[in-house]
């Protein structure tokens, strides 16, 4: 009888402080001996919104470029995602106390970065990389294209796509009511994002839930909803400071998940230089729930 492989797995909520909330990762502690093909079959085990594995390299190469990371949805490997790399990071600290952790994604190197206050649980804080500007949209094209009236957007606001290492689209709904009741033609929407450039939409209302929150937000994908998802919110930190509904370097919050029962708190911001929006900045806590061991 062959011997099956084990795999080590932390799983961790992320953007939460509270177990059971917040967005769940799967963190597999030693990839190396993984295929991307083995990788990719056991994100879709796991059945998580995102699994990432950790390929540890010589302690030289972890000092330059950080540890190296991956990141796969149940469908695909994707360059960057945001609670992903804060909830490795968190586990990759541990209880080490370490200001820094950087890692080594496909997009390239992400630092996080922890502070530990008195009486309160840690924070750590990526700076993504910097933002690309990429299209404004037609209000009427983007809601015949996921089936919404163009009345249901904020027409204060642009529709607009930015990146921040994953390309979002950016879609300022007009209430809060609205944004609870979403329903969207995805498979339209994502024909839409293919002929455009996007790669998810991100639905944002400024009327929220909680009233210290900037942004009410949700993100439909894959046939499904993403309790928090930290790239999009990085991308919105840049919308919100080029539009003018966050000032350069507020610190200011974003919820989602709420509508899933998985409330979820996403702390952004960015900087200014110039015209240019800069050193784009998103954080949260995260709270390990369980550790298990894969075995195939």
């Amino acid at each position: 009888m062959a011997t099956s492989k084990k795999l080590r797995i932390v799983q961790i909520d992320v953007f939460t402080d509270c177990p059971l909330t917040g967005n769940a990762l799967a963190v597999c502690l030693d990839g190396r001996e993984l295929t991307t093909e083995q990788m990719q079959a056991i994100a879709r085990e796991t059945n998580l919104s995102e699994t990432t594995f950790v390929v540890p390299a010589n302690a030289a190469n972890e000092r330059d470029r950080g540890i190296r990371v991956r990141i796969f949805t149940v469908a695909e490997e994707l360059p960057f995602a945001g609670h992903p790399t804060l909830g490795t990071a968190f586990v990759l600290r541990g209880s080490s106390g370490a200001s820094e952790v950087r890692l080594e994604l496909n997009v390239g190197v992400v630092p996080v970065r922890f502070e530990d206050l008195h009486g309160q649980p840690s924070f750590g804080e990526m700076t993504q990389v910097e933002p690309q500007f990429m299209a404004q949209h037609d209000r009427a094209a983007v809601a015949k294209a996921i089936g919404l009236r163009v009345e249901d957007l904020d027409p204060s606001l642009p529709v607009e796509t930015v990146s921040t290492g994953l390309a979002y689209t950016i879609t300022p709904i007009r209430s809060l009511a609205v944004l609870r009741d979403l329903c969207i033609d995805s498979v339209r929407g994502q024909q839409y994002l293919a002929e455009q450039g996007g790669k998810f939409f991100y639905f944002v209302s400024r009327e929220t839930v909680d009233p210290k929150a900037r942004l009410h937000a949700r993100m439909l994908f894959y046939g499904t909803e993403d309790p928090a998802t930290g790239s999009a919110a990085g991308c919105a930190a840049a919308w919100m400071v080029a539009h003018g509904v966050a000032q350069p370097e507020e610190r200011v919050l974003i919820e989602q998940g709420i509508e899933m029962k998985r409330p979820s708190q996403i702390f952004v911001r960015a900087s200014k230089d110039g015209n240019r929006v800069v050193n784009v900045r998103v954080g949260g806590n995260a709270v390990e729930v369980m550790r298990s061991e894969f075995s195939f």
